[in-house]
């Protein structure tokens, strides 16, 4: 609010503490560097000044690292004690899930929360401020440096709160636990089970995922039709089979093709393996004027016509192709496998490429 010079305070402005002697000028200079008002008082915490409070406090801190000892013993004890087999029933799942689920929360929990409710409750909260200086110091500032290091771990008082400590060590030295008997399930070697599917050579196509078969009359140029393995839902392990057999069924003009890819087409008809070389998305857009299959995922562009060669995107590999034919009764089949392993790269991929390069 803007008052003339000897105008009389307001009741408003006495109400508040306002004299009324300061004087706001429209266009008045302001001044060039404000006056730092500094910190504002400290303000002493419960714990800072009574002993029970602090007491309190590091009984609580306690208590949250416990939590993450029992939440780490949950955690092993839902994977021993309930182990998944094949074909484990919902309710075992269900009861795996959750033991496992809330171990780790626990144990993540207790320790994240607990060292934070000890920095807020006991360790030294009071505000400091440093000039910036050069990075590299003098032998003296280095000195000093470990000297602050020193003091911050005695302001910590992690050396006069035994249960503190003996709990935090407790905890951190078994919440990687459960990290190490997790990776157990990353073994044993699949053994070529990554490089095998289902198609094998007669086995028809069939479409997914209705399970009828298609005749090469039925495909129309530029028509696409997502493919299965006749009989995969039979196998025992359906969801893992289906991931690795999905393919892409697509009908071009046969002078589109290049050399390469009419080796396994059928009078421009092509089936490719649905898997990004990539990270294993789906690849299931194409484009039917360029003859493009791009993957939603991290956008990898493959080229129908030059064999699905990569022409962009993260992937190193063209997608693998599935030769094709027709039977006896103009249905649609494979000729034979994929000639190396669909989908992204894994540790023994080069190795089963071989095998089955010598196989075919």
């Amino acid at each position: 609010m803007t008052r003339r010079t000897g105008e009389q305070p307001s009741s408003t402005d006495v109400a508040h503490g306002r004299t009324g002697t300061d004087v706001a000028e429209r266009g008045a200079a302001l001044p060039e560097r404000f006056e730092n008002p500094g910190l504002p008082p400290h303000q002493h915490r419960m714990a800072d000044t009574d002993p029970r409070a602090a007491r309190r406090a590091e009984l609580q801190v306690a208590v949250l690292f416990g939590l993450s000892i029992i939440g780490t013993i949950l955690t092993l004890v839902g994977y021993f004690a309930v182990p998944l087999r094949d074909q484990a029933e919902e309710g075992r799942i269900f009861l795996s899930n959750a033991l496992l689920g809330s171990g780790i929360f626990l144990t993540l929990f207790g320790i994240g929360v607990g060292a934070v409710h000890w920095a807020k409750t006991l360790m030294p909260d009071a505000e400091a401020v440093e000039d910036r200086h050069q990075i590299h110091g003098t032998r003296e500032e280095q000195a000093e440096a470990a000297e602050i290091l020193a003091t911050g771990v005695g302001e910590s008082g992690i050396g006069r709160r035994p249960l503190i400590r003996n709990t935090l060590i407790g905890a951190v030295a078994l919440a990687p636990l459960p990290a190490v008997v997790l990776l157990k399930d990353t073994g044993p070697n699949p053994e070529g089970v990554l490089a095998e599917t289902l198609w094998e050579a007669g086995t028809r196509l069939v479409t997914d995922p209705t399970g009828q078969l298609i005749r090469a009359t039925d495909l129309v140029i530029g028509q696409v039709v997502h493919v299965q393995p006749e009989g995969i839902e039979e196998a025992s392990h359906f969801l893992d089979e289906k991931a690795k057999a999905a393919v892409l069924l697509m009908r071009l003009e046969a002078d589109e093709l290049s050399p390469g890819a009419q080796a396994g087409a059928y009078e421009g008809i092509v089936a490719y393996s649905k898997i990004c070389t990539h990270m294993g998305c789906p690849v299931a857009l194409y484009e039917q004027q360029t003859h493009h299959l791009l993957c939603p995922c991290h956008q990898s562009t493959f080229d129908v016509t030059q064999d699905c060669a990569v022409i962009f995107g993260p992937a190193k590999r063209p997608l693998p192709q599935l030769p094709i034919a027709v039977d006896d009764e103009g249905y649609l089949v494979a000729t034979a496998p994929f000639s190396e392993p669909v989908g992204p790269s894994y540790w023994e991929r080069e190795q089963d490429a071989r095998r089955m390069a010598e196989e075919a």
